[in-house]
């Protein structure tokens, strides 16, 4: 019988078992899912099995940086209770697995996702050994814990530039950030490592979606924009005057959204535009922010709500 993907996909969902290891089961049961199950369970191999459906909104933000700074990885993996989260395996794990993004360069988490591209981290070597969601598999069979590699971002400098991380609260939020200059020996300068650290936190407190206007898609400035109008209209305001009070508005938003048009954290006389032109010509160089990356652990997660007793049983347990 031949082993379709979904098949496959849907023994995963089940058992929370490896891609090839799901592929095995199903071909060696004639594709019946129950006895797949079994199978799985026999192995060793599907102790995720009743985890699928729980919430996982706990966890760890890491990072990973080489002594050079040419190359750095975040990610975040998430968990079901901070007990865990707070334990060296699940720790060293997610360190490890930093380590990895950065010299194995995935493109994508796993083949299931839209539009993914290879390599796949799941189905990588980890440390030469077994595959990253094998690995995976075990850390939820021993911790008896639903967890999930949630996200990951992978930057490198191709020419002259570094990537600067920022870790906060321990691993609650974590910030990669890579800036480019125009000089090769600028990578040693404090002047550009305080840069570096200054917007990382930057970042980290500020939380723009973009790094500056022309990234905006045009879309969300039409939907602000009408928004906007809708509100002056509706205040009363005639149909010249709201169209100046849409653009003031907009003015703000990007002020909050796009990173080079916020106020500096250190000095909200700056714009982070103006500290990294001003930080530039000090050094008598051209300096520029390339991208960024900002986690937050379990942002976007709906959180199962518990009161501190179940929360105290469910960890016993």
């Amino acid at each position: 019988m031949e082993i379709s993907a979904s098949m496959v996909k849907e023994l995963r969902e089940k058992t929370g078992a490896g891609i090839m290891d799901c592929k095995k089961a199903l071909s060696k049961t004639n594709g019946d899912l129950e006895k797949s199950i079994e199978l799985l369970r026999e192995k060793g191999l599907a102790s995720a099995a009743k985890k699928v459906g729980r919430v996982a909104a706990e966890g760890l933000v890491s990072s990973y940086i080489t002594a050079d700074q040419k190359r750095g990885s975040l990610v975040e993996v998430n968990c079901e209770t901070d007990f865990v989260a707070k334990t060296d395996q699940f720790k060293n794990f997610v360190q490890e697995l930093a380590e990895h993004i950065v010299e194995n360069a995935p493109q994508s988490l796993s083949s299931e996702q839209e539009g993914a591209q290879a390599p796949y981290l799941m189905e990588q070597p980890m440390k030469n050994q077994k595959k990253v969601g094998d690995y995976l598999t075990e850390m939820v069979a021993s911790t008896g814990e639903k967890i999930t590699i949630r996200r990951f971002a992978r930057f490198e400098v191709k020419e002259n530039g570094l990537v600067q991380e920022y870790i906060h609260l321990g691993g609650k939020i974590g910030v990669l950030i890579e800036l480019a200059f125009d000089r090769s020996d600028l990578n040693n300068s404090e002047e550009v490592q305080n840069l570096a650290k200054d917007l990382a936190m930057q970042v980290a407190a500020a939380r723009p979606d973009y790094l500056r206007k022309s990234d905006v898609p045009e879309e969300v400035i039409e939907k602000e924009k009408n928004i906007y109008k809708a509100q002056a209209v509706n205040e009363g305001k005639p149909e010249a005057i709201a169209e100046k009070i849409t653009l003031g508005r907009l003015g703000k938003l990007y002020k909050e959204i796009c990173l080079e048009e916020q106020p500096f954290i250190k000095d909200d006389s700056l714009t982070v535009s103006k500290l990294v032109s001003e930080t530039g010509k000090k050094l008598g160089a051209k300096l520029s922010i390339v991208r960024f990356a900002r986690f937050e652990k379990g942002e976007g997660i709906e959180k199962k709500e518990e009161d501190f007793a179940s929360e105290i049983m469910s960890q016993i347990k």
